[in-house]
């Protein structure tokens, strides 16, 4: 049976959250946090809002 697939790298870096909002990670928190104060570490673990287009977006992640 074919069908569409999700784009398995675009949906690992998004969540999507119970009333449909899509969240990312902030940008320039992968490494060298260390020097980083506790709050601003803390800061880029909490998702920001991420914006799309239905379009794009049923083609990316057509089941949510």
């Amino acid at each position: 049976m074919k069908g569409m697939k999700t784009n398995k790298s675009y949906s690992k870096r998004l969540r999507i959250t119970k009333s449909g909002k899509i969240l990312s990670r902030k940008p320039g928190f992968n490494h060298f946090n260390a020097k980083q104060s506790r709050t601003k570490q803390l800061a880029g673990h909490r998702g920001q809002n991420f914006f799309i287009k239905n379009k794009p977006k049923s083609h990316l992640m057509p089941f949510n």
